[in-house]
């Protein structure tokens, strides 16, 4: 066989030039049905949930069959011509941002859970099974699937994989890391591989943690067999509002100080619950300056006990009122307002861009404070909510995307709220992923020899660099050029210059 042409030597060609040669050699093992290209059909997949940034593809793949896959991929790696996997495109880094000169590979099709084991607990799907699906399979048999990010109706599991998912739940029950048992799929080449097993543990080094959450550069993913967990004969949830966000801030650390594990701990400031309230009035303080949610499950006697326990937290952490969920009705409406974040932003601005720091819970009151202060620095809205028990923040910077200053000025804003959890002790990124929205932030997150290691990472199982290139690891030459920005008093970097791998 032929050595790859690199992606270097096909920018030789022209865009419709390559184009023509990628279709005519993905005819031979895709149906004319499941290959599009031209501009009106590819531009459903210009980008993710990170609307900010838009590409079509070259070409799009709709594979039905794990041989198609294998067929596209070993195609493409013959040709040197990048790919990106995508799921439903409900990413929020960009992560699934088409290559312009590559193809876009959609598994939508692969839709069908292939078994429900519910004497070991597990469930075996196709990648693109919504997250939902999979509880709902399970339900008959009283089991579900334990993390619920707030897309879980739409986003699918290939993509929980790709971006190791959380929810509102993961802090009692861990991101999708946690619960996933093995992944199938392929590598850039085409070669099958198999990470983890159904075991308890897999031979050799731990690979399935390496590959969950590696945001589509490593290995295309066809098949998960995830953990089931029984449905808690009772869950209860408490909405605590409080006058001050530096008290709401501390309450958390507390709950998790005095030894209470909740099933969930989530935070809200006054502008967002402000949102979230008009669009499905789920009964929040709109005086408040923040309120919490926190929930209990398991027997009843387990939650009337830990329920007691938070309560009496929360009272001494200077709650000003506190309201406990009576029936399940109750607790789903809670939780609408929680659930419902998003779109009730998208209800109060043209845009908005979603960022996934962590910062140490001792610091919630800190960066939220801070981030009032950017606000103004800004000129821009920002809404607050996130995983409080564990630290994962999700603010949502609200802007115009048709104004290019107030893109700039969003860019700038995300940029201050990532570096700035970098410097309180936090990271980057918590379950969204780096994609391309956080290049510049890996910058200040790692060190230039730091990033050549997890470079070293990708090249062991893409050694050409076709799958995904140009995201989540920045070059050195982007940090450099991102330093000399910094200095000169700017913080972006369009993404049109990024060095590709």
């Amino acid at each position: 066989m032929n050595a790859p042409l690199s992606p270097i030597q096909h920018d030789l060609l022209s865009k419709s030039e390559r184009q023509a040669q990628v279709v005519r050699a993905l005819q031979a093992s895709l149906p004319s049905h499941a290959l599009i290209w031209h501009d009106e059909d590819t531009t459903p997949y210009e980008c993710d949930g990170l609307t900010a940034y838009r590409q079509r593809p070259l070409v799009v793949a709709l594979p039905e069959t794990e041989a198609q896959v294998q067929a596209v991929l070993k195609t493409c790696h013959q040709l040197g011509v990048p790919v990106v996997a995508r799921g439903a495109g409900t990413g929020l880094s960009g992560g699934a941002m088409p290559d312009a000169m590559g193809v876009t590979l959609s598994l939508a099709k692969f839709n069908r859970i292939l078994d429900i084991d519910p004497v070991a607990r597990t469930a075996s799907v196709q990648c693109g099974v919504r997250n939902l699906a999979i509880s709902e399979a399970a339900a008959p048999y009283g089991l579900y699937y334990a993390p619920d990010p707030s897309s879980q109706i739409a986003c699918t599991i290939g993509g929980n994989v790709a971006e190791n998912s959380g929810g509102v739940h993961c802090l009692k029950y861990g991101l999708t890391l946690h619960n996933v048992l093995r992944v199938r799929g392929f590598m850039a080449d085409g070669e099958a591989v198999e990470f983890g097993s159904a075991a308890l543990d897999a031979a050799g080094l731990d690979l399935l943690a390496l590959v969950i959450g590696s945001e589509g550069m490593l290995a295309v993913t066809t098949e998960v067999l995830v953990k089931l967990v029984p449905r808690p004969q009772l869950a209860r949830c408490i909405m605590a509002s409080f006058d001050d966000v530096r008290k709401a801030g501390d309450a958390v650390a507390a709950v998790i100080a005095a030894g209470i594990i909740p099933a969930g701990l989530e935070m809200m400031d006054k502008p967002m619950t402000a949102a979230v309230e008009d669009f499905v009035r789920a009964g929040y303080d709109l005086t408040a300056e923040a309120i919490l949610l926190c929930e209990s499950d398991g027997t009843p006697e387990e939650v009337e006990e830990e329920i007691g326990r938070m309560s009496e937290v929360l009272r001494r952490c200077g709650a000003t009122a506190i309201a406990v969920s009576e029936n399940e009705d109750e607790r789903l409406k809670f939780w609408s307002g929680r659930k419902n974040a998003f779109p009730a932003s998208g209800r109060i601005s043209p845009d908005y861009m979603c960022l996934d720091s962590t910062i140490p819970r001792k610091r919630l009151a800190d960066i939220l404070l801070a981030i009032q202060q950017m606000e103004i620095k800004y000129n821009l809205r920002c809404c607050n909510v996130f995983h409080a028990g564990d630290g994962n923040l999700h603010p949502l910077v609200l802007f115009d995307a048709n104004d290019p200053d107030e893109l700039h000025r969003c860019e700038l804003f995300g940029a201050d709220i990532l570096e700035t959890s970098v410097a309180m002790g936090g990271t980057v990124s918590g379950e969204h992923g780096v994609g391309v929205e956080k290049l510049n932030s890996m910058c200040v997150q790692f060190t230039g020899p730091e990033n050549e290691q997890m470079f070293g990472v990708k090249r062991a199982f893409d050694p050409v660099g076709l799958l995904n290139p140009g995201k989540v690891i920045p070059t050195l030459q982007r940090c450099a050029e991102y330093g000399k920005q910094v200095v000169r008093g700017g913080k972006t970097l369009p993404f049109a210059e990024l060095p590709r791998f």
